[in-house]
């Protein structure tokens, strides 16, 4: 098929294109269907067809604060969550046993709202309130996608393995874990990156955070433990920083909890080093350009710090979430220190000397994090979201 073909096919359509997306609960369930929906909306766009879109989602959560500042409409259905524990006994808590009896009514309210929108097709990006959903579009007769994000499929997207039309994987590595009988529908699209991530400028960060003490013969590290920060992350930094600062400008985000703990210990660090650091409680609109800045990452391993890394191609230093759900994290670490493209800090390694030598190797060789540039690079995927969207649409009209 030819993206020529595929156009052909939407044009013959006759009416705006009907998508459902569902999928959230976090970021990273949630950024990659929005991107999905933008993406569709351009390409549609440009054929001159319109895109009625339904995100349906949990009242509370993520998804649907992002749908009602995208303006996109939402609809919420009963959800069980299964909350995970390695003792079979705790699987049945009471907290478990009421979410699962709220199945039965979501079930039965996404039938509804698939049958009444009629989509051409259904996106699931993950998060346990997709299952209901994607069985409602399998019954429906509805075509059903199912992204999934991280290097092992997650529980909702492996509960609906079986009922999708296609499963769309970040990974060529995540192909080997499927089970036979979907590993025949599985397409490697790559996790969709937001397009403005990838169209950052080092000196547009340089002048809008006001970097003037930065010494540019230095390399940037950029420190971030999300949009929340990291106590684990911002006490392993703090012990190492004033022997960071010799080497390296940095930028660290560490998130509202901790930033007036951090300010007051920047007054403490040596004067000759500390116009070099800038603390920050969250970066917003600036992120791409601290991206395109810095030469070394040090931050989590969700997936959607994944995509962007290594569409970017950063050098980082990994610390997992260890509470992520089926260890995720790890194993994203894992694989990208395993191509050479990260150092991953797990369990044990999380201290100040662990951060110090792995750093302190990628900031000591230019070759090195060269190598370890080309290495994430070669894992990134920056078209992820266009290649979704085509299998999207290619189902749809196929």
């Amino acid at each position: 098929m030819t993206s020529a073909d595929l156009d052909r096919r939407l044009a013959a359509l006759g009416r705006p294109f009907r998508l459902i997306v569902t999928g959230g609960g976090t970021g990273g369930h949630t950024y990659p269907a929005l991107t999905a929906i933008r993406t569709a909306g351009a390409r549609l766009g440009r054929l001159g067809i319109g895109l009625d879109v339904l995100w349906v989602g949990t009242e509370s959560g993520l998804e649907a604060r992002v749908a009602e500042r995208e303006h996109i409409p939402f609809k919420t259905v009963a959800t069980g969550k299964i909350r995970r524990s390695s003792n079979p006994l705790k699987l049945a808590s009471p907290a478990n046993i009421k979410d699962m009896g709220r199945v039965p009514l979501g079930a039965a309210q996404a039938r509804t709202i698939v049958s009444d929108f009629k989509p051409d097709v259904v996106l699931s990006t993950g998060g346990y309130v997709a299952v209901p959903i994607g069985l409602a579009a399998k019954f429906c007769r509805r075509p059903l996608i199912i992204h999934e994000q991280t290097v092992r499929l997650g529980l909702a997207n492996r509960a609906l393995a079986r009922a999708a039309t296609r499963v769309a994987v970040s990974s060529e590595s995540t192909l080997s874990l499927l089970p036979d009988s979907v590993r025949s529908s599985a397409v490697v699209t790559g996790n969709p990156v937001r397009p403005e991530v990838l169209t950052g400028e080092p000196d547009k960060a340089i002048s809008a955070l006001g970097l003037t003490g930065f010494d540019r013969s230095l390399p940037t590290v950029y420190i971030t433990g999300g949009a929340q920060g990291s106590v684990q992350i911002n006490t392993v930094v703090r012990a190492v920083l004033p022997w960071l600062l010799t080497q390296a400008n940095v930028i660290h985000q560490c998130g509202a909890t901790s930033i007036e703990e951090s300010r007051q210990y920047v007054a403490q660090l040596p004067a000759e080093v500390r116009p070099r650091y800038l603390v920050m409680d969250f970066v917003g609109p600036e992120l791409p350009d601290v991206l395109a800045l810095a030469d070394v990452v040090i931050s989590r391993s969700g997936a959607g710090t994944i995509a962007e890394l290594t569409a970017l191609g950063k050098p980082s230093v990994l610390i997992p979430l260890a509470t992520s759900a089926g260890n995720e994290q790890e194993h994203n670490a894992l694989h990208l220190q395993q191509a050479g493209a990260a150092v991953a800090l797990v369990k044990g390694a999380v201290t100040s000397d662990g951060l110090r030598a792995a750093v302190g190797r990628i900031l000591a060789s230019p070759v090195q994090r060269k190598d370890m540039a080309q290495q994430a690079r070669s894992l990134g995927r920056p078209d992820a979201a266009d290649r979704l969207t085509e299998v999207l649409l290619d189902v749809a009209t196929g």
